[in-house]
């Protein structure tokens, strides 16, 4: 199991280097959203969840890329590369942010739009492979950066994460000017031009995650469930020029040594996955769009899933078996993230004492209660030690007297959208009208009170 994770997670964030400190300038090419840096005393929960969620989304509109509007991938330098890192995938999240902050008029319609347009536009100019981009691009130019020494090309993790979000910004700006209109024909001509079936390495029955033109298959890492990569196959079935077939779904995702469990866990059942759960990110990522409420396939019950997951991890920080400081009913929540160490996917079975506001705060559609918990404490009691201008820090721990400094677009991200999902369900309903998404859940065997008959 070790030996898995340290494999996988040198896959999915590179090696661990400390990042070093860079100025945090913001984009010049968008207006600044103007939000509290003090903690604010005596609000209700309704305004704290305004707060973080617009203080997050700060992070993709204050901090942009000037030139491409993309979300840089770090607060801080990325691993030596520079400030014009920006990543694919946390792109996506971040444009699911611009449509939550729209619909709650932080920003003007008209002017979400022409971002986004502008986003769009830098990307059909940007490398891509068979249709799939890199995980980090360069923002100002659009070529690739490598994320390691062979992932020099496709990434089809990272891009499953941009078309969730664009896809979600095609079926929100649905008006008839100019702006909006070539907005969505152009996120369509993207969402049409990915080669799914090409990432099944040559007709095999699951999807690889990299493909290089230098270095072809060599990462060699066919994606198996369960984890966060669901959305990649439920988009895999749902394309209508490069779909692919159901067999890719049931033989390669489903079929795997960690798919199903259904083990008790602190007395918590746990359908589908790795003993504890993993990471919470696996209950987020691809259920940002996606809608677990009623979802159901022969495998599992998609609510029951997510929720229980999250109750595993929190049930994890009670009982604190390791007696970290600071653990317990309103300090939880472990995910991936920096930590005093560099960088790693944090869980009961791979806890170090570090503590990553985003997974706590990403589960609020599964558990609200304790998720408002953990928010008060973060936020009143922990106040500005972890709490600054693009919202919660990415992580702390307490036993090693460590705050992190960074804050990571796919940590910030799900913070914004998943407490807009609980709120209102906006990206739920926006991703779930997709029709193409209906028929390829519909393709998969999934049931779900969002598909029409």
């Amino acid at each position: 199991m070790k030996r898995f994770w340290s494999v996988f997670f040198f896959l999915f964030v590179g090696i661990s280097i400390q990042a070093q400190k860079v100025q945090t300038k913001p984009a010049t090419s968008v207006s600044d959203i103007m939000a509290p840096v003090g903690v604010l005393k005596g609000i209700s929960d309704s305004a704290l969840l305004d707060v973080v969620q617009k203080q997050s989304f700060r992070y993709f509109w204050n901090f942009a890329h000037p030139v491409s509007n993309m979300s840089r991938e770090r607060s801080n330098e990325a691993y030596g590369y520079g400030a014009d890192v920006v990543t694919t995938g946390g792109t996506g999240f971040g444009i699911m942010s611009v449509i939550v902050a729209t619909e709650r008029k932080w920003i003007g319609r008209d002017t979400a739009a022409k971002f986004l347009l502008k986003m769009v536009n830098f990307l059909l100019k940007s490398d891509s492979y068979h249709g799939v981009f890199p995980h980090w691009l360069n923002g100002a130019t659009g070529k690739t950066i490598p994320f390691s020494r062979k992932d020099d090309g496709a990434d089809l993790v990272e891009t499953s994460y941009l078309l969730q979000g664009l896809l979600c910004a095609r079926q929100y700006f649905n008006g008839t000017n100019n702006i909006e209109t070539e907005l969505r024909n152009r996120i369509g001509w993207m969402w049409g031009e990915v080669e799914w079936n090409w990432f099944t390495n040559g007709g095999q029955e699951v999807l690889y995650w990299h493909w290089s033109p230098n270095n072809g298959w060599a990462m060699n890492f066919p994606v198996r469930g369960f984890n966060e990569c669901l959305i990649m196959y439920v988009l895999a079935a749902s394309g209508e020029r490069y779909p692919v077939s159901p067999a890719v779904y049931h033989r390669g995702w489903a079929e795997s040594n960690f798919f199903k469990n259904g083990k008790e866990f602190y007395g918590i059942k746990l359908p589908l996955g790795f003993d504890y759960g993993g990471p919470l990110f696996f209950s987020q990522y691809s259920f940002m769009g996606i809608d677990p409420r009623g979802l159901k396939d022969q495998y599992a019950d998609y609510w029951e899933q997510n929720r229980n997951h999250t109750l595993i991890n929190r049930e994890h920080s009670l009982r604190n078996p390791k007696k970290f400081v600071g653990y317990g009913a309103d300090c939880w929540g472990l995910t991936a993230s920096d930590t005093y160490y560099g960088y790693d996917a944090h869980s009961p079975s791979n806890d170090n004492g570090t503590i990553t506001p985003t997974a706590a705060l990403s589960a609020f559609p599964y558990t609200p209660e304790y998720s408002m918990q953990a928010l008060k404490h973060f936020y009143f009691d922990l106040g500005t030690s972890i709490w600054s201008e693009y919202g919660f820090v990415d992580a702390f721990n307490e036993t090693q007297k460590w705050t992190a400094k960074s804050h990571l677009a796919i940590d910030q991200g799900p913070i914004v959208v998943m407490i807009e999902n609980y709120r209102s369900g906006l990206m739920w309903k926006l991703f779930m009208s997709c029709p193409e998404i209906q028929k390829g859940l519909t393709k998969l065997g999934f049931q779900s009170p969002s598909i029409k008959k």
